[in-house]
C-alpha cells in the first residue's frame, strides 16, 4: 500500500522558506507605503526578478511539481507579506496561464518572455476577460474578434473591465467572441503585442483594497493583431467551432479554462491574507493586558483564535487537494477547484474581520496592518468568480442539474 503523507518535500520546504523570507524582508516592510501610494511597486517587482521570484522559470518550476503544491505554497507565503504587492508580482501569471493553457509551443516561446521583460526593465502582462455586461456571465461577452483573411489579421473591438495591469502591461491577453451565436463556446483568446495601436486604458480604478496592484478598464478600438496572435491557432479554433456548431461537446472556452487552472492558486493567495491576520491577532492577544491579564486568557478571545486557526487549516487542505487534482488531471467532479477558492476566500474575510475585532479600536487604525488586510480580503469573494458563482459550479457538479 502506498504511503500517505501531507509532509512537504525538502524542495517544497526550501521554496516555502525562501518565499517567506522575501515576503518578510522585502514585501511586508513596504506594504503600507505602496498601499497608501496606490501605485505599482516597480522596485519590488524588479527585486523579485533579480532573486528569481518573478519570471517564467519560477512559474515553470512550480507548475512542474508533480504534486501541484509548489505554487499554492509559494502564493500563500508571498501574499502573507502583502496581497497588493503579491498581485503585482503574480498578476502576470494569469496572462501567462492563458498562453500556457491554450497556446502552441511556438506562442509560448514568443510571448511569455515578453510578459516578464528582463532584469533591468521588468514588464507585466494583463489577462482581460471581464466586461461591463459580462462579469460572472462570461457567455454574455460583447468584445468581438473578426478575421481579416486578406491581411491574415484579427480585428478586436470592445471593452474590458477590472483588468489587473490593464494599460501598463506590455502583453495583453484578451478574450473575445468570434461567433456570438455559440455563446461561450464561440470565444477565443488573443495576444495583443506591446505597442499595438487601438488599445487604451484611460482610467485607473481606485479600489478598497489591493491598492498596490494596478487595475483599469481596457478599450479596444479596431485593434489589429497578426493571425499568429490567436492562441492555439486558427486550425484548432475552426475545429472547435465546427464541433460546437454540430452540437458536439466542446472544450472549455478560453476564459473558463484559465479560471479552472487558477482558482486553487487564488485560494492560496486568500490563505496568505487570512494567516497573516490570524498570526498578528494571536501575538496581539498574548501581549495585550486588560484587567490584569493577557486578553488571550479570556475564552471569547481564545475561542475566536481557535476558530480562525481551524478554518485556515481546513481551507488549506481544500486548496492543496484541488491543486493536486488539477496537476494530475483529475476531473473536478464535485467542483473541487471552486470549493477551494470559495472556502479560502470566505475564511480570509472572516479571519481579517475577527482580527480587527480582537484588536478593538487599535484594529481600526492604520497603525496596525489588520485594517489593510481586512480591506484586501474582500476581493477574494468577488474576482475570478464570486462566491455565488463558485457555489453555482459546485451545485451543478454535485446535482447534474443546470441550476440558475
Amino acid at each position: 500500500m502506498a504511503e500517505f503523507s501531507l509532509d512537504l518535500t525538502e524542495e517544497q520546504r526550501d521554496l516555502r522558506d525562501w518565499v517567506h523570507g522575501f515576503a518578510s524582508e522585502v514585501v511586508r516592510p513596504a506594504a503600507a507605503e505602496w498601499d497608501a501610494r496606490e501605485e505599482t511597486p516597480w522596485p519590488i517587482i524588479q527585486e523579485a526578478a533579480k532573486v528569481g521570484l518573478y519570471g517564467f522559470e519560477f512559474l515553470a518550476t512550480c507548475w512542474g511539481d508533480p504534486s501541484g503544491l509548489s505554487l499554492p505554497v509559494a502564493c500563500e507565503e508571498l501574499f502573507w507579506g502583502d496581497s497588493g504587492i503579491g498581485l503585482s508580482i503574480f498578476g502576470t501569471g494569469l496572462a501567462v496561464a492563458a498562453i500556457y493553457g491554450t497556446g502552441t509551443p511556438e506562442q509560448l516561446m514568443e510571448w511569455v518572455p515578453q510578459c516578464f521583460g528582463d532584469l533591468d526593465s521588468p514588464a507585466v502582462a494583463a489577462f482581460c476577460t471581464s466586461e461591463p455586461e459580462a462579469g460572472s456571465d462570461v457567455g454574455a461577452m460583447r468584445t468581438r474578434a473578426v478575421y481579416d483573411e486578406a491581411a491574415d489579421e484579427w480585428v478586436l473591438s470592445g471593452q474590458k473591465s477590472y483588468a489587473t495591469n490593464g494599460g501598463i502591461a506590455g502583453v495583453h491577453v484578451v478574450t473575445a467572441s468570434v461567433d456570438p451565436e455559440l455563446g461561450s463556446r464561440g470565444q477565443a483568446a488573443f495576444v495583443v503585442p506591446p505597442g499595438t495601436p487601438g488599445l487604451a486604458a484611460t482610467r485607473k480604478l481606485r479600489k478598497l483594497g489591493l491598492r498596490a496592484s494596478h487595475t483599469a478598464d481596457v478599450f479596444l478600438d479596431d485593434v489589429r493583431v497578426p493571425g499568429r496572435c490567436l492562441l492555439g491557432g486558427k486550425d484548432a479554433l475552426d475545429e472547435r467551432l465546427a464541433r460546437a456548431r454540430s452540437g458536439k461537446r466542446a472544450a472549455s472556452q478560453a476564459a473558463m479554462r484559465t479560471f479552472e487552472l487558477s482558482r486553487p492558486t487564488v485560494g492560496a493567495q486568500a490563505l496568505g491574507v487570512a494567516r497573516a491576520a490570524y498570526e498578528y491577532a494571536l501575538d496581539y492577544a498574548k501581549e495585550r493586558v486588560q484587567f490584569g491579564r493577557p486578553i488571550i486568557e479570556n475564552q471569547a478571545v481564545a475561542f475566536a483564535l481557535a476558530d480562525m486557526k481551524m478554518e485556515i487549516d481546513a481551507a488549506r487542505l481544500l486548496v492543496w487537494r484541488a491543486s493536486w487534482m488539477g496537476r494530475n488531471n483529475r476531473a473536478f467532479t464535485a467542483g473541487e477547484g471552486s470549493m477551494s477558492k470559495l472556502k479560502a476566500s470566505e475564511v480570509a474575510v472572516s479571519a481579517t474581520e475577527k482580527a480587527v475585532q480582537l484588536l478593538g479600536g487599535a484594529g481600526f487604525l492604520r497603525d496596525h496592518p489588520v485594517e489593510r488586510w481586512y480591506r484586501d480580503a474582500k476581493i477574494y469573494t468577488i474576482f475570478e468568480g464570486t462566491s455565488e458563482i463558485q457555489r453555482l459550479v459546485v451545485a451543478r457538479a454535485i446535482s447534474g442539474v443546470q441550476i440558475r
